[in-house]
């Protein structure tokens, strides 16, 4: 990996979002993975996963997926390699990252990322004074969901990683991946904390 004094467009990042079965702690029902290379941001990688429990009915009001439509997915355990393999030697980025990282961690087994970026702290540091730090309200206030793919929407995996990426890209703009970590492990006590709920199912 480079000298992390060089300008963040020089590492690979991949911008991970899960979404879960709503249970306590939540299994993994569909993960989407956006790629940085060279600071050009790549389509999403998506994948439905059939949980070992069910998809309670608040989880589905959110994101939309039934246990009809995991019903014959594959099990995490046998996307582990393959999901692996796309994460290998990147820096792990997601919006409230302990709750996906927590998620893959649990799914995939041995899969400990080097480095984490979390787009809400760094928003936090970055984008001072906003009234809230969720990542739909971040995406409609900087104009980050033009263009998205036809189908896509909100608390979809694909949709809200290829928001997070765009938050990365704008917030990072003329940046060294330095600043980043640096701001990134800084907690502000600035903006609401309505961030953590909406991220748990």
């Amino acid at each position: 990996m480079a000298d992390q004094n060089a300008p963040w467009t020089e590492f690979r990042y991949a911008v991970v979002d899960v979404e879960g079965n709503g249970q306590r702690p939540p299994d993994l029902v569909e993960l989407a993975i956006v790629l940085i290379d060279d600071g050009e941001i790549g389509e999403p990688l998506t994948w439905l996963v059939k949980p070992p429990s069910p998809i309670t009915p608040l989880a589905r009001r959110i994101h939309g997926i039934s246990n009809e439509q995991v019903a014959s997915a594959p099990l995490a355990a046998e996307y582990a390699s393959e999901i692996g393999a796309i994460l290998e030697d990147t820096i792990f980025v997601a919006h409230n990252a302990h709750v996906d990282l927590g998620v893959l961690t649990r799914e995939l087994r041995g899969f400990q990322p080097a480095i984490v970026i979390d787009t809400l702290k760094l928003a936090r540091r970055r984008l001072p004074g906003r009234p809230s730090y969720k990542l739909g309200f971040l995406a409609e206030e900087l104009k980050l969901t033009a263009d998205m793919p036809t189908g896509s929407k909100p608390h979809r995996a694909a949709y809200d990683a290829l928001v997070c990426a765009r938050l990365l890209a704008h917030i990072a703009d003329g940046a060294e991946l330095a600043d980043l970590l640096t701001d990134a492990k800084t907690t502000s006590c600035e903006g609401s904390t309505d961030d953590a709920a909406p991220t748990l199912f």
